[in-house]
Protein backbone atom coordinates (compact mmCIF):
# COMPACT_ATOMS: atom_id res chain seq x y z
CA UNK A 1 0.00 0.00 0.00
CA UNK A 2 1.48 3.36 -0.67
CA UNK A 3 -0.36 6.93 -0.57
CA UNK A 4 -2.03 5.94 -4.11
CA UNK A 5 -4.91 5.52 -1.40
CA UNK A 6 -5.36 9.09 -1.90
CA UNK A 7 -6.31 11.64 -4.37
CA UNK A 8 -4.60 11.81 -7.77
CA UNK A 9 -5.05 13.51 -11.06
CA UNK A 10 -6.18 10.24 -12.18
CA UNK A 11 -8.64 9.81 -9.40
CA UNK A 12 -10.55 12.54 -9.87
CA UNK A 13 -12.52 10.92 -12.42
CA UNK A 14 -13.08 7.50 -10.89
CA UNK A 15 -16.57 6.47 -11.24
CA UNK A 16 -17.77 9.43 -12.68
CA UNK A 17 -18.40 9.00 -16.43
CA UNK A 18 -21.17 7.60 -17.80
CA UNK A 19 -21.22 5.65 -20.68
CA UNK A 20 -22.78 7.86 -23.88
CA UNK A 21 -25.20 4.64 -24.85
CA UNK A 22 -26.22 4.49 -21.43
CA UNK A 23 -30.14 4.74 -20.97
CA UNK A 24 -30.95 7.17 -17.90
CA UNK A 25 -32.16 4.88 -15.54
CA UNK A 26 -36.00 5.72 -14.32
CA UNK A 27 -36.23 7.31 -10.72
CA UNK A 28 -36.31 5.30 -7.92
CA UNK A 29 -39.90 6.48 -6.21
CA UNK A 30 -39.74 6.98 -2.24
CA UNK A 31 -41.84 8.35 0.91
CA UNK A 32 -40.98 10.15 3.71
CA UNK A 33 -42.00 8.94 6.89
CA UNK A 34 -41.97 11.86 9.82
CA UNK A 35 -40.29 15.32 9.04
CA UNK A 36 -39.36 15.89 12.77
CA UNK A 37 -35.85 15.34 12.29
CA UNK A 38 -33.64 18.21 11.19
CA UNK A 39 -32.37 16.46 8.60
CA UNK A 40 -35.48 16.01 6.77
CA UNK A 41 -34.77 19.74 5.59
CA UNK A 42 -30.84 18.66 4.28
CA UNK A 43 -32.90 15.59 2.65
CA UNK A 44 -34.66 18.10 0.40
CA UNK A 45 -31.99 20.92 0.08
CA UNK A 46 -29.86 18.23 -1.22
CA UNK A 47 -31.51 16.25 -3.16
CA UNK A 48 -35.31 17.79 -4.36
CA UNK A 49 -33.64 18.60 -7.73
CA UNK A 50 -32.34 15.04 -8.56
CA UNK A 51 -33.61 13.06 -11.52
CA UNK A 52 -32.89 10.04 -10.28
CA UNK A 53 -35.21 10.02 -7.39
CA UNK A 54 -38.86 10.86 -7.14
CA UNK A 55 -40.88 11.81 -3.78
CA UNK A 56 -44.16 10.32 -3.80
CA UNK A 57 -45.63 11.18 -0.13
CA UNK A 58 -45.06 12.26 2.99
CA UNK A 59 -46.56 11.15 6.07
CA UNK A 60 -46.29 13.37 9.00
CA UNK A 61 -49.33 14.26 11.89
CA UNK A 62 -47.92 17.76 12.40
CA UNK A 63 -49.78 20.09 9.80
CA UNK A 64 -47.67 23.12 11.01
CA UNK A 65 -44.55 21.39 10.08
CA UNK A 66 -46.40 19.87 6.98
CA UNK A 67 -47.28 23.22 5.85
CA UNK A 68 -43.53 24.47 6.46
CA UNK A 69 -42.12 22.17 4.29
CA UNK A 70 -45.12 22.79 1.47
CA UNK A 71 -44.16 26.82 1.49
CA UNK A 72 -40.37 26.21 1.89
CA UNK A 73 -39.83 23.82 -0.74
CA UNK A 74 -42.86 24.07 -2.97
CA UNK A 75 -44.80 20.73 -2.34
CA UNK A 76 -47.81 20.02 -3.33
CA UNK A 77 -50.71 19.02 -0.64
CA UNK A 78 -51.65 16.18 -2.01
CA UNK A 79 -48.12 14.77 -1.56
CA UNK A 80 -48.92 15.02 2.45
CA UNK A 81 -51.04 11.78 4.46
CA UNK A 82 -51.59 11.94 8.19
CA UNK A 83 -50.57 8.07 8.47
CA UNK A 84 -47.85 5.89 7.59
CA UNK A 85 -50.03 3.03 6.29
CA UNK A 86 -52.33 4.51 4.27
CA UNK A 87 -49.74 6.27 2.46
CA UNK A 88 -47.80 3.17 1.66
CA UNK A 89 -51.53 1.68 0.37
CA UNK A 90 -52.15 5.06 -1.68
CA UNK A 91 -48.51 5.14 -3.62
CA UNK A 92 -46.63 2.28 -3.36
CA UNK A 93 -43.07 3.51 -3.04
CA UNK A 94 -39.82 1.84 -3.71
CA UNK A 95 -38.38 2.71 -0.17
CA UNK A 96 -39.31 4.70 2.56
CA UNK A 97 -37.14 7.49 4.49
CA UNK A 98 -37.53 7.66 7.81
CA UNK A 99 -37.40 11.29 9.30
CA UNK A 100 -39.02 10.44 12.86
CA UNK A 101 -37.84 10.23 15.81
CA UNK A 102 -35.52 6.92 17.13
CA UNK A 103 -38.00 6.17 19.19
CA UNK A 104 -40.44 5.77 15.98
CA UNK A 105 -37.66 3.41 13.85
CA UNK A 106 -38.94 0.03 15.25
CA UNK A 107 -42.88 1.42 14.58
CA UNK A 108 -42.00 2.33 11.29
CA UNK A 109 -39.76 -0.91 10.16
CA UNK A 110 -42.96 -2.84 11.34
CA UNK A 111 -45.37 -1.36 9.13
CA UNK A 112 -42.94 -1.41 5.99
CA UNK A 113 -42.01 -5.16 6.73
CA UNK A 114 -45.69 -5.78 6.28
CA UNK A 115 -45.85 -4.06 2.86
CA UNK A 116 -42.66 -5.54 1.86
CA UNK A 117 -40.78 -1.37 1.70
CA UNK A 118 -37.21 -1.55 2.11
CA UNK A 119 -36.42 1.87 4.88
CA UNK A 120 -33.67 4.16 5.32
CA UNK A 121 -33.57 5.93 8.05
CA UNK A 122 -31.29 8.83 10.19
CA UNK A 123 -29.19 7.33 12.98
CA UNK A 124 -29.18 6.07 14.72
CA UNK A 125 -30.69 2.77 14.16
CA UNK A 126 -32.97 2.45 17.96
CA UNK A 127 -33.14 3.64 21.26
CA UNK A 128 -32.61 0.46 22.31
CA UNK A 129 -31.10 -3.48 21.76
CA UNK A 130 -34.09 -5.10 22.39
CA UNK A 131 -36.04 -2.44 19.49
CA UNK A 132 -33.07 -3.35 17.07
CA UNK A 133 -33.33 -7.13 17.50
CA UNK A 134 -36.96 -6.48 16.70
CA UNK A 135 -36.62 -4.35 13.90
CA UNK A 136 -34.06 -7.40 12.79
CA UNK A 137 -36.80 -9.87 13.13
CA UNK A 138 -39.08 -7.27 11.51
CA UNK A 139 -36.88 -7.02 7.98
CA UNK A 140 -36.06 -10.98 8.02
CA UNK A 141 -39.93 -11.63 8.51
CA UNK A 142 -40.69 -9.01 5.38
CA UNK A 143 -37.81 -9.41 3.34
CA UNK A 144 -36.45 -5.73 3.24
CA UNK A 145 -33.61 -3.78 3.29
CA UNK A 146 -33.09 -1.45 6.25
CA UNK A 147 -30.73 0.88 5.80
CA UNK A 148 -28.89 3.63 8.46
CA UNK A 149 -27.68 6.77 6.67
CA UNK A 150 -24.95 8.18 9.12
CA UNK A 151 -22.98 11.92 7.38
CA UNK A 152 -20.11 10.26 8.36
CA UNK A 153 -20.36 7.21 5.35
CA UNK A 154 -20.02 9.16 2.46
CA UNK A 155 -16.41 10.69 3.83
CA UNK A 156 -14.00 9.86 1.74
CA UNK A 157 -11.18 10.74 4.46
CA UNK A 158 -12.98 7.82 6.50
CA UNK A 159 -12.77 5.24 3.30
CA UNK A 160 -8.76 6.01 3.03
CA UNK A 161 -8.90 5.36 6.57
CA UNK A 162 -10.13 2.41 6.28
CA UNK A 163 -8.33 1.15 3.10
CA UNK A 164 -4.95 2.01 5.02
CA UNK A 165 -6.23 -0.07 7.39
CA UNK A 166 -7.58 -3.28 5.43
CA UNK A 167 -4.31 -3.24 2.94
CA UNK A 168 -2.32 -3.24 5.94
CA UNK A 169 -0.23 0.17 5.28
CA UNK A 170 -0.30 0.95 8.91
CA UNK A 171 -0.55 -2.38 10.66
CA UNK A 172 -3.46 -4.04 12.81
CA UNK A 173 -5.55 -1.43 14.89
CA UNK A 174 -4.30 -0.74 18.04
CA UNK A 175 -6.38 2.37 18.84
CA UNK A 176 -9.62 4.29 16.87
CA UNK A 177 -10.37 8.04 18.51
CA UNK A 178 -13.85 9.36 17.25
CA UNK A 179 -14.62 13.22 17.68
CA UNK A 180 -18.44 14.03 16.90
CA UNK A 181 -20.26 16.40 17.77
CA UNK A 182 -21.21 20.38 18.01
CA UNK A 183 -22.27 23.13 20.40
CA UNK A 184 -25.35 21.54 21.28
CA UNK A 185 -28.95 21.42 19.24
CA UNK A 186 -30.41 24.48 21.29
CA UNK A 187 -26.90 26.37 20.60
CA UNK A 188 -27.08 25.93 16.79
CA UNK A 189 -30.85 26.66 16.78
CA UNK A 190 -32.19 23.34 15.45
CA UNK A 191 -35.90 23.30 14.69
CA UNK A 192 -38.39 23.28 17.75
CA UNK A 193 -39.91 20.10 16.51
CA UNK A 194 -36.10 18.79 16.44
CA UNK A 195 -35.77 20.08 19.76
CA UNK A 196 -38.21 18.22 21.48
CA UNK A 197 -37.51 15.13 20.85
CA UNK A 198 -33.48 14.99 20.95
CA UNK A 199 -33.59 15.93 24.60
CA UNK A 200 -36.19 13.63 25.51
CA UNK A 201 -34.63 10.21 26.74
CA UNK A 202 -37.37 7.91 25.52
CA UNK A 203 -37.27 9.45 22.47
CA UNK A 204 -33.85 9.58 21.55
CA UNK A 205 -32.51 7.41 23.80
CA UNK A 206 -30.14 9.66 25.60
CA UNK A 207 -28.54 12.89 24.61
CA UNK A 208 -25.06 13.62 23.41
CA UNK A 209 -24.55 10.01 23.87
CA UNK A 210 -27.15 8.44 21.41
CA UNK A 211 -26.96 11.54 18.90
CA UNK A 212 -23.23 11.00 18.79
CA UNK A 213 -22.17 8.33 20.01
CA UNK A 214 -23.56 6.27 17.54
CA UNK A 215 -21.26 7.67 14.77
CA UNK A 216 -17.77 6.54 17.02
CA UNK A 217 -19.26 3.03 17.40
CA UNK A 218 -20.60 2.69 14.02
CA UNK A 219 -17.22 3.67 12.48
CA UNK A 220 -15.27 1.26 14.71
CA UNK A 221 -17.27 -1.63 14.12
CA UNK A 222 -16.29 -0.97 10.85
CA UNK A 223 -13.00 -0.32 11.19
CA UNK A 224 -13.06 -3.58 13.51
CA UNK A 225 -14.65 -5.80 10.73
CA UNK A 226 -18.55 -6.17 12.21
CA UNK A 227 -16.49 -7.39 15.42
CA UNK A 228 -18.41 -6.64 18.63
CA UNK A 229 -16.73 -5.24 21.56
CA UNK A 230 -15.63 -7.42 24.52
CA UNK A 231 -16.44 -4.46 27.15
CA UNK A 232 -17.96 -1.14 26.89
CA UNK A 233 -17.55 1.37 29.34
CA UNK A 234 -18.95 4.99 29.32
CA UNK A 235 -19.30 8.28 31.36
CA UNK A 236 -21.79 10.78 30.98
CA UNK A 237 -22.11 14.36 32.37
CA UNK A 238 -24.57 17.27 32.19
CA UNK A 239 -22.44 20.48 31.71
CA UNK A 240 -25.44 22.12 30.43
CA UNK A 241 -27.98 20.92 33.23
CA UNK A 242 -29.82 24.35 32.58
CA UNK A 243 -30.23 23.83 29.11
CA UNK A 244 -30.62 20.01 29.12
CA UNK A 245 -32.09 18.97 31.99
CA UNK A 246 -33.25 15.21 31.09
CA UNK A 247 -30.13 14.11 28.68
CA UNK A 248 -26.54 14.28 29.35
CA UNK A 249 -24.54 16.72 27.31
CA UNK A 250 -21.16 15.23 27.20
CA UNK A 251 -20.04 11.36 26.85
CA UNK A 252 -17.02 8.99 26.43
CA UNK A 253 -17.20 5.53 25.42
CA UNK A 254 -14.45 3.58 25.75
CA UNK A 255 -14.71 -0.31 23.59
CA UNK A 256 -12.01 -3.09 24.25
CA UNK A 257 -11.32 -5.41 21.80
CA UNK A 258 -8.63 -8.34 22.40
CA UNK A 259 -5.46 -6.06 20.55
CA UNK A 260 -7.09 -2.76 20.50
CA UNK A 261 -9.00 0.20 21.58
CA UNK A 262 -11.75 2.37 20.90
CA UNK A 263 -12.27 6.08 22.54
CA UNK A 264 -16.01 7.51 20.66
CA UNK A 265 -16.22 11.49 22.46
CA UNK A 266 -19.50 12.44 21.68
CA UNK A 267 -20.20 16.37 23.13
CA UNK A 268 -22.49 19.08 22.70
CA UNK A 269 -20.07 21.32 24.06
CA UNK A 270 -17.60 21.64 21.43
CA UNK A 271 -16.65 24.98 20.62
CA UNK A 272 -17.10 24.14 17.18
CA UNK A 273 -18.94 20.77 15.10
CA UNK A 274 -16.54 18.29 14.44
CA UNK A 275 -16.46 14.71 12.91
CA UNK A 276 -13.37 13.32 12.95
CA UNK A 277 -11.28 10.20 13.87
CA UNK A 278 -8.05 9.01 14.35
CA UNK A 279 -6.51 5.18 13.38
CA UNK A 280 -3.78 3.93 15.19
CA UNK A 281 -1.73 1.14 14.01
CA UNK A 282 0.97 -1.15 14.68
CA UNK A 283 2.88 0.73 12.60
CA UNK A 284 1.62 4.07 11.71
CA UNK A 285 -2.03 6.34 11.70
CA UNK A 286 -4.17 8.01 9.70
CA UNK A 287 -6.15 10.88 10.91
CA UNK A 288 -9.16 12.11 9.06
CA UNK A 289 -9.70 15.97 9.02
CA UNK A 290 -12.99 16.93 7.76
CA UNK A 291 -15.13 15.36 4.85
CA UNK A 292 -12.04 14.94 2.17
CA UNK A 293 -8.37 15.25 4.38
CA UNK A 294 -6.50 12.71 5.60
CA UNK A 295 -2.77 12.73 7.52
CA UNK A 296 -0.86 9.70 6.94
CA UNK A 297 2.45 8.29 8.42
CA UNK A 298 3.30 5.64 7.19
CA UNK A 299 6.80 3.13 8.53
CA UNK A 300 9.70 5.39 8.37
CA UNK A 301 8.51 8.09 6.66
CA UNK A 302 7.36 11.50 8.00
CA UNK A 303 3.15 13.01 8.30
CA UNK A 304 1.82 13.74 4.89
CA UNK A 305 -1.63 15.39 4.39
CA UNK A 306 -3.34 14.74 1.34
CA UNK A 307 -6.46 14.60 -0.83
CA UNK A 308 -8.36 11.14 -0.22
CA UNK A 309 -9.64 9.74 -3.58
CA UNK A 310 -13.27 10.62 -4.81
CA UNK A 311 -16.00 7.15 -3.60
CA UNK A 312 -17.25 4.57 -5.95
CA UNK A 313 -20.44 6.77 -7.59
CA UNK A 314 -22.50 4.43 -5.74
CA UNK A 315 -21.36 5.57 -2.60
CA UNK A 316 -21.29 9.41 -2.99
CA UNK A 317 -24.14 9.70 -1.00
CA UNK A 318 -27.62 7.95 0.92
CA UNK A 319 -29.57 8.10 -2.47
CA UNK A 320 -26.79 6.85 -4.90
CA UNK A 321 -26.25 4.26 -2.32
CA UNK A 322 -29.79 3.26 -1.80
CA UNK A 323 -30.26 3.29 -5.90
CA UNK A 324 -27.90 0.64 -6.08
CA UNK A 325 -28.99 -1.50 -3.31
CA UNK A 326 -33.01 -1.17 -4.71
CA UNK A 327 -31.39 -1.48 -8.09
CA UNK A 328 -27.97 -2.70 -8.72
CA UNK A 329 -28.64 -5.22 -6.38
CA UNK A 330 -25.80 -4.45 -4.29
CA UNK A 331 -25.80 -6.26 -0.39
CA UNK A 332 -25.42 -3.28 2.02
CA UNK A 333 -22.02 -3.76 4.61
CA UNK A 334 -20.29 -1.30 6.90
CA UNK A 335 -21.51 1.67 8.37
CA UNK A 336 -24.94 1.85 6.82
CA UNK A 337 -25.95 -1.96 7.33
CA UNK A 338 -28.75 -3.31 9.49
CA UNK A 339 -26.27 -5.69 11.08
CA UNK A 340 -23.45 -3.35 11.57
CA UNK A 341 -26.35 -1.40 13.46
CA UNK A 342 -27.53 -3.76 15.43
CA UNK A 343 -24.07 -3.98 17.02
CA UNK A 344 -24.28 -0.20 17.46
CA UNK A 345 -27.25 0.20 19.22
CA UNK A 346 -25.99 -2.43 21.66
CA UNK A 347 -22.95 -0.70 22.23
CA UNK A 348 -25.35 2.54 22.64
CA UNK A 349 -27.29 0.51 25.18
CA UNK A 350 -24.51 -0.75 27.04
CA UNK A 351 -22.83 2.18 27.07
CA UNK A 352 -26.30 4.24 28.64
CA UNK A 353 -26.02 1.03 31.18
CA UNK A 354 -22.30 1.55 31.86
CA UNK A 355 -23.21 5.06 32.88
CA UNK A 356 -26.26 4.41 34.91
CA UNK A 357 -24.29 2.00 37.33
CA UNK A 358 -20.37 3.52 36.74
CA UNK A 359 -19.78 -0.82 35.91
CA UNK A 360 -18.16 -1.57 32.65
CA UNK A 361 -20.50 -3.83 30.61
CA UNK A 362 -19.19 -7.52 29.32
CA UNK A 363 -20.04 -8.17 25.80
CA UNK A 364 -17.72 -10.89 24.46
CA UNK A 365 -19.87 -13.68 23.65
CA UNK A 366 -22.98 -12.03 23.26
CA UNK A 367 -25.53 -12.00 20.37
Amino acid sequence: MTIAVLGSANAVSRGQTKPADKKEEPPVRVVLAGLVHGHAFGFFDQFQKRTDLQVVGIAEADHQLTAQFAKRYGLAPGLFYSDLEEMLKATHPQAVLAYTNTYDHRRVVEICARYGVPVIMEKPLAVSFEDARAIEKAARAGKIQVLVNYETTWYRSNQAAYDLVHENAIGEIRKIVVHDGHQGPKEINVGPEFLAWLTDPKLNGGGALFDFGCYGADLATWLMDGRRPDSVTAVTQQIKPDVYPRVDDEATIILTYSHAQAIIQASWNWPFSRKDMEVYGQRGYAITVGRDTVRVRLPEKQEISADAKPLEKTKEDSVSYLRAVLLGGMKPEGQSSLETNVIVTQILDAARQSAATGKTVPLAGTQ
